[in-house]
């Protein structure tokens, strides 16, 4: 099913409701509805109908002052969905009002989840909140990466004036897997320092948990920390109980998104039971 939620809220207030069911041997995006500039087209099936790949768009590209986003998306037992970006998300500079980006998803017993946004830039000036919670039953996967870069560097930009807040809530079966949370203001000490960004200008955070993922954990370990990001960048990769976690701390926003492809390359036939297929969108 797909319609327009009724319009309740100004203009550049947008919400996307995804709601993915399996049927037979398909996974269905059953219910597709939006409000204002937020939505997804149509259900793609790049890899057989196992697989519902749906493109998540922004058509105005840029989150301004005053704008908020919500995604809502819940994977029914048994349906795979994977949610990815046609480019990267941008924050603009704000004249005061904060800007937000919240993402809902649960996923059920059975079902697999793979949310692979492209990066998101944070322009200088801008005052952005990000806040992301998953919820997985006790027999559900999940991969999910971000990338988080700071001012336009191709343009000489740092992130000097303006405000991030960032919280990840990860629950498995109503227990919490990861809580992070964080926030910083433009030329904050904290993005200099050994014990932050320690000067990057690029962040990112992979994400996966399946069941059966402790008595693989060694060997996947072995696999993943054989592959380096091409910039040679600060990053490592953790096993901790029910999750596995990649981290990337650069300035090469392509060479985080790169790395974290070759990651889910190696990881993903153990998480989802197949192998990995690009989207065709990441090369565009």
């Amino acid at each position: 099913m797909t319609s327009r939620l009724p319009v309740t809220t100004p203009a550049w207030h947008a919400e996307l409701h995804l709601r993915f069911t399996r049927a037979g041997a398909r996974s269905v995006l059953r219910d597709n509805r939006h409000q204002g500039p937020l939505r997804v087209q149509k259900a793609l099936y790049p890899e057989g109908e196992a697989v519902c790949q749906a493109i998540v768009l922004h058509p105005p590209s840029g989150i301004a002052g005053g704008d908020h986003l919500h995604i809502h998306a819940s994977v029914e037992a048994g349906a795979h969905a994977q949610l990815t970006t046609p480019g990267a998300g941008k924050w603009y500079r704000s004249g005061g009002a904060e800007a937000s980006q919240t993402l809902a998803l649960q996923v059920a017993d059975g079902a697999c989840l793979e949310w692979l946004p492209q990066e998101s830039i944070v322009f200088d000036g801008a005052r952005a909140r990000m806040d992301t919670r998953i919820a997985l039953a006790a027999d559900s996967r999940l991969m999910a990466w971000d990338i988080l870069c700071l001012g336009r560097a191709a343009a000489g930009e740092r992130f000097g004036s303006g405000r991030v807040d960032l919280a990840c809530r990860i629950e498995r079966a109503g227990s919490p897997l990861w809580i992070e949370r964080g926030g910083f203001d433009g030329a904050d000490p904290l993005l200099a320092s050994p014990a932050g960004w320690a000067g990057a200008t690029v962040c990112g955070t992979l994400l996966v948990s399946f069941p059966g993922l402790h008595g693989q954990a060694a060997g996947l370990l072995e696999a993943c920390r054989a592959i380096a990001p091409a910039d040679g960048a600060r990053h490592g990769i953790t096993a901790l109980p029910g999750l596995l976690v990649g981290r990337y701390l650069g300035d090469n926003s392509e060479a985080a998104r790169q790395w974290f492809a070759r990651l889910w390359e190696t990881l993903r036939p153990a998480c989802c039971g197949r192998p990995a297929v690009t989207p065709r969108i990441w090369n565009t």
